[in-house]
């Protein structure tokens, strides 16, 4: 899973949220956003 930086845009992923001694971006920002995937899920109608 991957999340955004709100202020500057960097790309981190869970994995190095999780070594950071607190959840913060490398601008000094503590707001991120979940990434969505690229890849749509279609699901047909029924």
């Amino acid at each position: 899973m991957v999340y955004e930086c709100v202020r500057c845009g960097a790309r981190v992923t869970k994995r190095e949220l999780d070594s950071y001694l607190s959840v913060k971006c490398i601008c000094g920002y503590r707001v991120f956003r979940k990434v969505r995937p690229e890849v749509v899920k279609q699901v047909p109608a029924v």
